[in-house]
């Protein structure tokens, strides 16, 4: 690793990757908790423009990141009214720091958890439920001892896969938090400027970090899956 790092400290070597995995978990439990929610209350309510509100939750999915990254400029920019609140409250604007990474990787990776959220609460025989009801257990009670244990496989994947996009995130991330070395540069940020510089050592290394951290998220999928 040194013959390749001769240009770059290890310090500067390691900031994407620990600022990507403090962006990636803190957005991860944003993800989880909102999913796990917002899964639960569609999976067992209908009501008019459900259908509306449940592809304008899936739209992330489809849409172009940097489509993403500029509503989340529009919305979270100093001319808006977000904006304008985030920055009276902490004195400064949102955009380009790296709360604006853990927005855009929220709004990415929620997509992922609230489908497999959804699926597992769905496949949840509901007499199981209303058995509990009727025993007087509150809808809190339901969904954090019986709920969430029944359907802990299809929450366990999510959780894993939306941890995966969150760490992937590239194009929101650059629109709208930047890439500013040691404070919004992300692990992908950090690939595309050492390739565009031509380092091309020092962005195999990243590769091969993300990769690897990757491949554990999927490989702890699979073996959950197969007991």
């Amino acid at each position: 690793m040194d013959l390749l790092l001769t240009n770059i400290t290890l310090n500067e070597f390691f900031n994407p990757i620990w600022l990507s995995l403090k962006i990636t978990i803190i957005a991860s439990v944003i993800v989880i908790i909102s999913g796990i929610l917002v899964g639960r209350l569609l999976a067992r309510n209908s009501f008019k423009g459900k259908s509306i509100v449940e592809t304008l939750l899936l739209l992330p999915l489809v849409l172009s990141p940097t489509v993403v990254g500029f509503l989340l400029i529009v919305i979270f920019g100093r001319n808006s009214i977000f904006g304008q609140v985030i920055e009276r409250l902490f004195n400064q604007p949102v955009i380009f720091t790296w709360w604006a990474a853990v927005i855009a990787s929220v709004v990415v990776a929620f997509p992922l958890m609230y489908q497999s959220a959804k699926s597992g609460f769905q496949a949840i025989d509901t007499n199981i439920e209303e058995a509990a009801r009727v025993d007087g257990a509150s809808e809190w009670k339901i969904l954090y001892y019986l709920s969430i244990p029944l359907a802990s496989k299809s929450l366990m994947s999510g959780a894993i896969l939306s941890f995966a996009r969150a760490l992937g995130e590239f194009g929101a991330t650059l629109m709208f938090a930047g890439n500013i070395p040691g404070q919004t540069q992300t692990l992908p940020t950090a690939i595309y400027t050492a390739i565009d510089s031509g380092n091309m050592e020092l962005a195999w290394l990243w590769v091969i970090s993300i990769i690897f951290i990757s491949f554990i998220m999927l490989m702890i999928i699979q073996r959950n899956q197969n007991y």
